[in-house]
């Protein structure tokens, strides 16, 4: 396993939401990476963003290991579970505040 792959492990394990995107939290560089943060604000939980534009071997090893291959690419509680279409669409059918009340032992 390479660095990169622990580092990314570690950052995961680190934080209960972690966007990997362009950008920061403070300035997202792309739509999407907006939209997700925009999405995680209005649930008011802690959450981090680590922008990947200037590390691309980081980010290839993200693609790999998630098999996603566009950004942002959302973890929950250690687990990957894709960008804000993934996230919208358990939003509609309830999902999302259980595993954030889950994750962050509410």
């Amino acid at each position: 396993m390479s660095s990169i792959d622990d580092e990314i492990k570690q950052e995961v394990a680190g934080n209960k939401i972690l966007i990997y995107g362009k950008g920061t939290k403070s300035a997202p560089r792309c739509g999407f990476t907006a939209e997700t943060v925009q999405f995680f604000n209005k649930y008011g939980h802690p959450f981090e963003v680590i922008n990947v534009l200037d590390n691309m071997p980081k980010r290839d090893a993200l693609s790999k290991m998630t098999n996603w291959p566009t950004l942002p690419k959302v973890f929950i509680d250690g687990k990957f579970y894709g960008d804000t279409d993934i996230l919208d669409e358990m939003e509609l059918k309830g999902e999302v505040e259980p595993l954030l009340k889950t994750a962050f032992g509410e």
